[in-house]
């Protein structure tokens, strides 16, 4: 089965409050998308559905989990400050540009999650084999100021280029991730910045090849929103404890991990996830629960050099700690 049958068919917003939780129980709301960068959504949400909840096992009978779905980082994080989302698996560009924009108060980092999984690919007839060979050219990400966004236009810019939200010498189009298959095979667009299983579909089927992988990037954290951390701190204790078990649950269970990452896949996007692709992105994903405050740092340049923060205030607060 050709693996452009996994094409994004919907994505699921949160707007406005959930449904009342059964008598007695409080309602936890988390977002995921249906990367395989957010492994532990999938596999947690999949759990969910069968009845075995990785988080309701370990929080008890008092909570009750309802799960979202998203295609990118900045409408995940509407919905956090919007008070829709509890919890959700993010790239660390928005839940910092959140962070920011609310000047501290709404956001915060519980854990890491997943580290690698991001790359730059270019196309197979895009005459690029130098960053000077990018001049010219159309560069898709997933959506504007998400984490694959901002580090290309940060790339770019440190590569010399000139990168408007409009064009520049280098035009970024924000690109639904289902949709890039068949711009790149096209020639619509000669370049990707994006995740898998998006990075191994192109490979596969479009003939692209990876320009520059980030091998050891922090590419999914996860946040909450900075009401749960104040007002249910042993809440929010006990996910990141739960979410920690299950990043080490992960390592040690490849091969039923990558089941209900498939099984999750297919609810979600309707679509069936070939084995040998999720096989080709594995290798280049590591998944951990520790995050620094110095990641961020990182970010922030990152950030400053796309044009899409100046000044990014204290930081100090965002990492909600232990």
């Amino acid at each position: 089965m050709r693996t452009s049958t996994l094409l994004l068919c919907m994505a699921l917003a949160a707007c406005g409050d959930t449904a009342p939780a059964p008598s007695g129980k409080s309602v936890l709301r988390i977002g995921h998308f249906p990367n395989v960068t957010h492994a532990h959504g999938l596999i947690a949400h999949q759990l969910s559905r069968q009845g075995k909840g990785w988080f309701e096992e370990r929080l008890g009978d008092g909570v009750t989990v309802e799960w979202f779905v998203y295609n990118a980082g900045p409408s995940a994080m509407e919905a956090i400050l919007a008070d829709s989302l509890d919890l959700t698996y993010v790239g660390p560009s928005p839940a910092l540009n959140a962070y920011v924009r609310s000047q501290g108060s709404e956001v915060r980092v519980l854990a890491g999650a997943t580290y690698g999984g991001a790359a730059l690919v270019v196309g197979a007839g895009a005459g690029i084999a130098t960053p000077a060979d990018f001049r010219g050219k159309s560069v898709a990400t997933p959506q504007l100021g998400n984490t694959q966004d901002v580090a290309c236009r940060a790339w770019l810019v440190g590569n010399g280029f000139s990168v408007t939200q409009t064009g520049g010498d280098v035009t970024v189009v924000p690109t639904q991730n289902a949709d890039v298959l068949p711009l790149l095979q096209s020639g619509d667009i000669q370049a990707a910045w994006t995740v898998e299983p998006w990075v191994s579909q192109l490979e596969m089927d479009a003939g692209a090849r990876v320009f520059l992988e980030e091998t050891d990037a922090c590419t999914t954290i996860l946040i909450a929103s900075e009401r749960l951390s104040r007002e249910q701190p042993e809440i929010a204790a006990r996910v990141r404890q739960a979410h920690e078990e299950l990043s080490a649950w992960i390592v040690a269970h490849e091969a039923e991990a990558k089941e209900l990452i498939r099984a999750e896949i297919t609810a979600d996007t309707q679509t069936t996830m070939p084995p040998e692709l999720l096989d080709r992105c594995w290798p280049r994903l590591r998944f951990s629960s520790e995050i620094a405050l110095e990641t961020f740092q990182d970010f922030v340049s990152s950030a400053q050099a796309s044009g899409f923060m100046q000044d990014a205030g204290d930081l100090s607060r965002l990492v909600l700690p232990r």
